[in-house]
């Protein structure tokens, strides 16, 4: 499968970082450990979304190992312009070393089929090019889970493992809150945005995975955010919108004048109906019908 790539320039001067600036503090011996695991790997590609944890990585490897941590980030029609301008901004600001790639998952008929199992071909046709892309530097491929994430349902484990990928963060037992702290310390603007996923994690299992449906929910979920909104999804359930937003941002949501907006705006991106779900946002809420095993 055919991918184009575009580069971000580079310098050689990473970042101004040093373990002197930040000698106490939560997660400092585990931000040494990580940095000595980065060093023992001797080169790496970082799957790098933008988000929390990507972004920390990405900055320690590249601020540990220069030229030889390079950060790659997939451009697929399930991955928001939001994240897509972050990873860019904080490439370019950061002075990373880093390739947007363009991976194809909407193309295979077992992701579009949306299985329980969906993130597994996500990973695989993400893993698969940035293996090729490893294997040309002599490096291996590193992804940002962290410590947290151990007892989530996470199907793109499985590929992770077949394609031999790295979890430094995990590996010296970082946690959500310690990689907040210490992007906080980094200056890194991702350090408090919400847990972010992709875009087709808002839509129920088994139903068909389309662009058009992936569009609609980026309008809805852009319009949110416009609003002021910071904590929400819209989950995807045809014609109508389960709205999931954080429990201290609900009674905002149900301001007459903000109610008519939401509603309003999310029916000019294609909803026919507009539902507040009463439980709030919580993680993976889909997930909720499913008999899981940890992955």
């Amino acid at each position: 499968m055919k991918t184009t790539r575009t580069t971000t320039p580079i310098s050689r001067m990473r970042t101004t970082i040093s373990t002197n600036d930040v000698a106490t503090g939560p997660g400092l011996d585990k931000e040494r450990a990580l940095r000595d695991q980065l060093t023992s790997l001797g080169s790496v590609v970082v799957a790098y979304s933008g988000g929390v944890d990507s972004a920390y990585l990405a900055l320690i490897a590249a601020d540990t190992l220069g030229d030889r941590a390079l950060a790659v980030t997939a451009d697929s029609a399930s991955y928001p312009e939001r994240h897509r301008q972050l990873a860019r901004q904080i490439a370019r600001d950061f002075q990373l070393q880093h390739e947007i790639i363009h991976t194809h998952e909407l193309e295979r008929p077992e992701y579009r089929a949306n299985p329980a199992n969906r993130c597994y071909y996500c990973k695989h046709e993400l893993y698969t090019h940035l293996s090729r892309i490893a294997s040309a530097r002599g490096a291996v491929v590193v992804d940002g889970n962290n410590a947290d994430d151990r007892g989530d349902y996470r199907p793109g484990r499985q590929a992770a493992r077949e394609f031999g990928v790295r979890s430094p963060l995990d590996d010296v037992d970082l946690t959500k809150a310690e990689i907040r702290e210490l992007s906080k310390r980094a200056g890194l603007p991702t350090w408090d945005e919400p847990a972010s996923a992709c875009l087709s994690s808002r839509i129920p299992y088994h139903s068909e995975v389309t662009d058009e449906k992936l569009r609609t929910i980026e309008r809805a979920e852009q319009a949110l955010r416009a609003l002021g909104f910071r904590v929400f999804r819209v989950r995807h359930h045809d014609l109508l919108a389960r709205l999931e937003i954080a429990r201290d941002e609900m009674a905002r949501a149900l301001e007459p004048e903000i109610n008519a907006a939401i509603v309003r705006e999310l029916k000019a991106a294609g909803y026919r109906h507009v539902s507040l779900d009463l439980q709030g946002y919580r993680m993976g809420s889909l997930n909720e019908g499913l008999v899981l095993r940890p992955a």
